[in-house]
């Protein structure tokens, strides 16, 4: 297989795999029968391909209408963006065809999910691609219930058309056994941005982490930086066009409300590289559950961060009338479209927008407020560092010193199954990185020093030069990929592969 970083350098798509294209139906589901065997009921293999698919995906170019006038042309699910969402059941099997219309293969990664790697989506791990022009058919039992997503899992590179940069994004929604109360409905909101451009570093937010950065961390990448003065700051990727649910602020229904309503906010980042918050002036988000999983201590907070793929499940009283904004905190990003509507019954007038007092996101006021943590059976060291503009003008990333290698793919940890793992994870880079385990959850046990127990994610941010623990139990056999969340890290080299029988 070609490597990854020939193809970021290249600037080709995935055309080097285009010796798959041209793959019947036949030789995709036949591909499928030999790997999916521990994802099946039983059914035989036969009956799985034969018959109606509860739910039917198609991946191909289409048309998003951000704004009136303003039409993209990306690809997406469904000929919509965001992609339809999906409710499954906790438990109950499905059956989902998944159509490429593109000239390249694909991949449909199902994240947050504990799902067998031929269907989880990603090429690292060994799931088949989904042929240019051909199809998959899948089945599998969701799970964990609660909120998950689905995205592509390509590799992007150097060419801002492929990869988290279009739309392919959709949320998931599995429902648990006994359903959940205390609110009255629900809205999902997928943030997301397009026409993404290319430019000599650029900032991200840092300072609503708690926590100070350790010494010994950023010693490192300074000592880096003065070994290759001459090299000036790595590419990174900015964005023209902020959306919510794919309009831009001001063009899309808003939200309507009566007063005294609790509704239930299911909120996605769905970016490729951006770090976002949410407010809602005048209100508070009453956290119940991240990434799906539900808090040991569902707090109110003035406003939500999410790193990249991270989900936030809160319940908002409608309590103060009006016509509100509810938006980023960031100016630009709101001004060009990075919000949406909210608006009370019987109530009109121009929107309004009030930028909340600066606050502190910190994951551990959802957890145990007497963290009990349970020992590992071995803890794994990771140190993450950045070598500025190393790639052709783009950061090359490293974990424990290597850069990921797509040509040989190897498995960097080797696990033993049913144990406990904690990573503890150190950011040498200034830059915030959301960790993502594929496959699993993990339950973050320490942030900066401080402990902390009971909060069970599958992405997680790591503010720069700062530490975290997670913690996971190794209970769904096969390699699992773990990677920063950031397209453009992971596209250059920050990922790494665990394996397990």
């Amino acid at each position: 297989m070609t490597s990854r970083r020939k193809f970021i350098r290249t600037g080709i798509t995935l055309t080097a795999l285009s010796g798959i294209a041209g793959s019947t139906l036949l030789e995709s589901c036949q591909n499928n029968d030999k790997q999916s065997s521990s994802s099946k009921d039983d059914r035989s293999a036969a009956e799985e391909h034969s018959g109606k698919a509860d739910y039917t995906i198609r991946i191909g170019t289409g048309l998003v209408e951000v704004a009136p006038q303003y039409i993209l042309s990306t690809t997406i699910y469904n000929g919509q963006f965001p992609g339809p969402l999906l409710r499954f059941k906790e438990g109950q099997q499905v059956t989902v065809d998944i159509y490429n219309d593109t000239d390249i293969p694909e991949q449909f990664h199902w994240h947050g999910q504990f799902l067998p790697i031929n269907v989880d989506g990603a090429a690292e791990e060994g799931t088949p691609y989904i042929p240019a022009h051909g199809m998959r058919r899948e089945v599998f039992v969701p799970g964990p219930s609660g909120f998950r997503f689905y995205h592509t899992h390509l590799v992007a590179g150097g060419n801002l058309n492929m990869g988290q940069y279009n739309g392919e994004v959709g949320p998931v929604y599995i429902e648990p056994k006994e359903k959940l109360t205390g609110f009255d409905r629900e809205e999902f909101i997928v943030m997301k941005e397009f026409e993404p451009y290319f430019q000599r570093g650029g900032d991200m937010a840092m300072d609503f982490l708690p926590g100070q950065p350790v010494a010994e961390l950023q010693a490192m990448q300074e000592k880096r930086e003065k070994e290759y003065p001459e090299r000036p700051k790595g590419f990174e990727v900015g964005y023209k066009i902020f959306t919510v649910n794919g309009k831009q602020l001001g063009h899309g229904d808003p939200i309507k409300v009566k007063q005294g309503e609790r509704i239930l906010f299911h909120v996605l980042n769905g970016s490729a590289s951006e770090i976002r918050s949410l407010a809602l002036p005048g209100h508070t988000f009453k956290v119940i559950a991240v990434d799906g999983n539900p808090v040991p201590n569902p707090a109110e907070v003035p406003l939500l961060w999410l790193g990249t793929a991270e989900r936030i499940s809160a319940i908002v009283e409608m309590k103060n009338p009006g016509v509100w904004i509810m938006g980023d905190l960031a100016d630009d990003d709101r001004g060009n479209g990075m919000g949406t509507i909210v608006q009370y019954e019987g109530q009109s007038g121009k929107p309004q927008w009030t930028t909340p007092k600066p606050y502190k996101w910190d994951y551990r006021i959802f957890g145990n407020s007497a963290p009990k943590v349970q020992e590992p059976d071995e803890i794994i060291e990771m140190l993450f560092a950045k070598d500025q503009a190393a790639d052709h003008g783009f950061n090359r990333w490293t974990i424990n010193g290597a850069a990921f290698d797509m040509m040989n793919m190897k498995p960097m940890f080797h696990l033993k199954k049913g144990k406990r793992y904690r990573l503890h994870l150190r950011n040498a880079s200034d830059d915030i990185h959301p960790m993502h385990l594929h496959r699993h959850s993990f339950e973050i046990t320490n942030i900066n020093g401080q402990p902390t127990s009971g909060i069970i994610k599958d992405v997680a941010m790591l503010g720069g030069f700062q530490t975290m623990d997670i913690d996971f139990t190794a209970d769904n056999p096969g390699l699992s990929l773990f990677h920063c969340h950031m397209q453009l890290h992971m596209d250059f080299g920050f990922m790494a592969l665990f394996d397990y029988v």
